[in-house]
C-alpha cells in the first residue's frame, strides 16, 4: 500500500491570508463564512471570529473582516459612511478581477462571468459591473447568443471565478473568439487552482483511488473531484472515511479551503489503518517542502502555469503568486509571449520583489540574461559580429539600442538616417548593429547601425549587378527627384527612370506622380555595367495608349480632340489620353491664316479627321479643313512650298520629325549611381 499526496494541497495563499488576518484581528466579524469549510469556520469562531449576516448585527466598535471572496462596491461605501473599521481580506486575485471588470464596464464593454451564479465571489464580481451575464458552462454561453442577449458586434470581456475548471473555461474562450469580433478573455483562474487541478488529474492517473479532502460546499473541492480520472472518495475529515479493500495505491488532494490540520488527520488515520512503512514521509514534511521561502535577489527556477499578453505566471513551489511582466521577459515590446514560452516549461528567473501583503512575487528573466549578455556583447566587439536589438530611447546625441538587455549607444552619425529625418522614427524598431566600443568597467557600449547597413547595401548591390538584365522587373523605392527623372533604389543600386518613362501620358515634373520613399515597380530598359548605369521604366506595355489608339481608330475616322499646344507650324491636339496628333497650320481651316492662334486657342475642343497614321514613327496627322464644306481640295491654294512638300509626303525642314514628342523638356540622360 502507498499514499501519494498532491504537494501543495490545502489552503491557497488567498485563503491562508484571510484566515491569518481574521485570527490576528479577533475579536472581529465576517459577513458570511470567511471560507467554505464548516470545521475551519467553527475553529475561527472559538478564536473570536464571529459570522454575521448583516451590518446590523455588528456591535458598536467592532472590526469587520471582508472575506476572501470579495465584496460589492456598495459595502465599501456603507462602511466608509458609517465609520465602521474593517480589514479587507479579499484574495489579491479576486481584487484584480474587480479592477478589470470595473474598468472595462466604464468603457462600455459587456462582462461575461464564468462560474457558479450563487457563489459569493461571483456575486461580488457581478456587483462591480454595469452590465453582465453569468454562465456556468459552455451550453449556457451558447444559449446567450442563441437568445440574442449578446450582440456579436459589441465589445465583450469574459472573466472566470478563480476556482473554475480551466479546461472548460478555455473551451468557452475558444467559442467566444469565433462568435465575437471584439472579445477580450481575461486569465483570472487562480494559478494555484490551475496547478493543483493539473497535479490532481496527473496523480489520479497513477492511483487506484483519489481521496479529495474538503467541505462539500466548496466549489474548489468539487472541481478537484471532477478532474480526477479514477474513483473518488470525497470526505470532510477522518470521520466516516473508509478505504475499499484491495486498493494498492491511494492519492490525496484537498481544496483551497481545507486546513492542513484536517488533511493531516486524514493522512494519519489512513496510515494507521494501512500500517504503512515508517520510511514514508510525514505529512508535516510534505507540507514543509511546499512552503518555499522567497527572497529578493535570489535566482530561482519555476514552472510556467499561465500566459497572458502582458505577463506569464510561474509556480515556484511557494504560496506566492509569481509572475514575469512582459518587459522582464523580453526586450521586444511587440513580442507575443506565446511564441517565447509555453505552459509547462521550466524557466530560470531572478526574484525582483516579494510582496507578502498581496501574496505576489515579481520575477525577471531578462536580469538573469544580462550577465551573459555582457559577455556576448564583448565577444561580438572582438569578432566584429553583427548583433540585433530594439531601439528603446532617443537623446540629443543619438539613440539607445537594447541588445540582450545591454544598452548600446548609437551616435546620430551612425544611425544611417539622413540628417533631415528625425531619429524618433527608429524608436521600437528592430535594428542590426556592430559594437565599436566596449568598456565593461564604465558599463558603456557604443555601436554603429550605419556600418552594417552599408555592408548590406554593398552586398545587395553586388547581387543586383550579377543578375541585372534588360526586361527584369524590380520593386524599387524612390530615392530622389530631378528635373529630368527619378532615381529608384532597386536593392542597393540606384537606377534612373527618365521623365518620359514615368508614364505614358505627358508629365511636367516627377513630383506630379511620385515622392521620395514611394514604392515603384520598374523594368530595366538599359544596362551599362562599365559606367554603373541602369535605365529604368515605370511604363507597362499593356497600358501603352498608342496600342489602344491603333486598335480603336483608322485613317478617315472623325474624332473630337482637345488642342493642348500651339506651335508656329500648327497645333498639337490630344486624341485620347497619352496620344497627340498634329493639325498642320494648313489643315486648321479652309482659309489662309498667318498663325495657328488665328483659328484656334489652347484648350479648344474640335472635330477633326484622321488623315494619316505612321505606325513606325507613331505619328498622327489630323485635319479640321477636311470636314469643312469648301471647294474641291485640288483647287485650294495650299500656300507656301513647305506645305506642298508635306502634301507630297515630304517632311518640312521647319517641322520636327517627331512632332508627337515636341517639348521643351531636357533630353534623356543617364546619371551615375549616387
Amino acid at each position: 500500500m502507498k499514499i501519494d499526496i498532491v504537494p501543495d494541497a490545502g489552503y491557497c495563499y488567498g485563503v491562508a491570508r484571510a484566515v491569518k488576518l481574521a485570527g490576528d484581528a479577533a475579536p472581529c466579524y465576517t459577513l458570511g463564512p470567511l471560507i467554505h469549510n464548516r470545521r475551519a469556520v467553527a475553529e475561527l469562531e472559538k478564536a473570536g471570529v464571529r459570522v454575521i449576516q448583516s451590518l446590523n448585527e455588528l456591535r458598536k466598535g467592532g472590526m469587520l473582516v471582508i472575506r476572501s471572496h470579495g465584496a460589492p462596491p456598495e459595502l465599501y461605501s456603507e462602511l466608509e459612511q458609517s465609520g465602521i473599521a474593517y480589514i479587507d481580506a479579499t484574495c489579491p486575485d479576486v481584487k484584480r478581477i474587480h479592477k478589470h471588470v470595473a474598468a472595462d464596464s466604464e468603457e462600455g464593454r459587456l462582462i461575461l462571468i464564468f462560474g457558479d451564479p450563487e457563489h459569493p465571489e461571483v456575486t461580488a464580481t457581478a456587483a462591480w459591473c454595469r452590465r453582465c451575464f453569468v454562465f456556468s458552462n459552455l451550453d449556457e454561453l451558447k444559449e446567450l447568443f442563441v437568445q440574442r442577449r449578446i450582440n456579436p458586434l459589441e465589445p465583450v470581456t469574459m472573466t472566470a471565478q478563480t476556482t473554475s475548471e480551466s479546461g472548460v473555461y478555455e473551451k468557452c474562450g475558444d467559442f467566444l473568439k469565433k462568435e465575437c469580433t471584439n472579445g477580450k478573455i481575461l486569465d483570472t483562474i487562480c494559478r494555484t487552482t490551475v496547478l493543483r487541478q493539473l497535479k490532481t488529474t496527473e496523480l489520479s492517473r497513477r492511483v487506484d483511488v483519489m481521496v479529495v479532502v474538503g467541505d462539500r460546499a466548496s466549489a474548489n473541492t468539487r472541481k478537484l473531484a471532477a478532474v480526477c480520472e479514477c474513483p473518488v472518495l470525497l470526505t470532510e475529515g477522518k470521520e466516516g472515511l473508509a478505504i475499499p479493500k484491495g486498493v494498492g495505491r491511494i492519492g490525496i488532494t484537498a481544496g483551497a479551503s481545507t486546513p492542513s490540520a484536517i488533511i493531516e488527520e486524514v493522512v494519519k488515520q489512513m496510515s494507521e489503518e494501512m500500517n504503512l512503512s515508517a520510511a514514508e514521509p510525514t505529512f508535516e514534511e510534505m507540507i514543509d517542502s511546499t512552503l518555499r521561502p522567497l527572497h529578493t535577489g535570489e535566482k530561482i527556477t519555476g514552472i510556467i502555469t499561465g500566459i497572458s499578453p502582458n505577463e506569464i505566471q510561474v509556480d515556484l513551489g511557494s504560496k506566492h503568486a509569481a509572475y514575469i511582466p512582459l518587459n522582464e521577459l523580453t526586450d521586444d515590446p511587440a513580442a507575443d509571449p506565446t511564441t517565447l514560452v509555453k505552459i509547462g516549461d521550466e524557466i530560470e528567473t531572478y526574484i525582483m520583489r516579494v510582496n507578502d501583503v498581496e501574496g505576489t512575487a515579481m520575477l525577471s528573466k531578462r536580469r538573469l540574461d544580462t550577465v551573459k549578455s555582457w559577455e556576448d556583447v564583448e565577444s561580438a566587439q572582438e569578432s566584429r559580429a553583427v548583433l540585433e536589438g530594439i531601439v528603446v530611447e532617443e537623446n540629443k546625441g543619438g539613440v539607445v539600442v537594447s541588445v540582450k538587455g545591454v544598452r548600446v549607444f548609437v551616435p546620430a552619425s551612425q544611425t544611417g538616417l539622413p540628417r533631415e529625418e528625425p531619429m524618433s522614427n527608429l524608436l521600437k524598431q528592430k535594428v542590426r548593429l556592430r559594437v565599436t566600443e566596449f568598456h565593461r568597467s564604465k558599463r558603456r557600449v557604443v555601436g554603429s547601425i550605419r556600418s552594417v547597413s552599408q555592408e548590406d547595401r554593398r552586398a545587395q548591390a553586388e547581387a543586383v549587378w550579377d543578375n541585372v538584365e534588360i526586361g527584369k522587373r524590380y520593386n524599387g523605392v524612390v530615392k530622389s527627384l530631378t528635373a529630368y527623372g527619378v532615381f529608384v533604389d532597386i536593392g542597393g543600386v540606384d537606377g534612373l527612370v527618365h521623365l518620359s518613362e514615368l508614364s505614358w501620358q505627358r508629365v511636367k515634373a516627377p513630383s506630379d506622380l511620385v515622392k521620395v520613399g514611394d514604392p515603384l515597380d520598374v523594368t530595366v530598359i538599359g544596362v551599362d555595367k562599365e559606367r554603373h548605369r541602369i535605365s529604368l521604366s515605370h511604363r507597362k506595355q499593356e497600358d501603352n495608349p498608342w496600342v489602344k489608339f491603333v486598335d480603336t481608330y483608322k485613317p478617315g475616322d472623325v474624332v473630337k480632340v482637345k488642342v493642348n499646344k500651339l506651335m508656329p507650324f500648327g497645333a498639337f491636339a490630344e486624341v485620347m489620353p497619352g496620344v497627340d496628333g498634329l493639325i498642320h497650320i494648313s489643315q486648321l481651316t479652309d482659309r489662309r491664316i498667318g498663325k495657328p492662334s488665328d483659328a484656334v486657342n489652347e484648350g479648344d475642343e474640335m472635330d477633326v479627321k484622321i488623315t494619316d497614321i505612321d505606325l513606325i514613327r507613331h505619328k498622327i496627322s489630323l485635319s479640321a479643313r477636311a470636314l469643312m464644306e469648301t471647294e474641291p481640295e485640288d483647287q485650294i491654294d495650299t500656300g507656301p512650298d513647305e506645305i506642298v512638300a508635306i502634301a507630297n509626303g515630304e517632311e518640312s525642314p521647319q517641322v520636327s520629325s517627331d512632332f508627337a514628342d515636341e517639348t521643351d523638356e531636357e533630353p534623356k540622360e543617364e546619371t551615375e549611381e549616387e
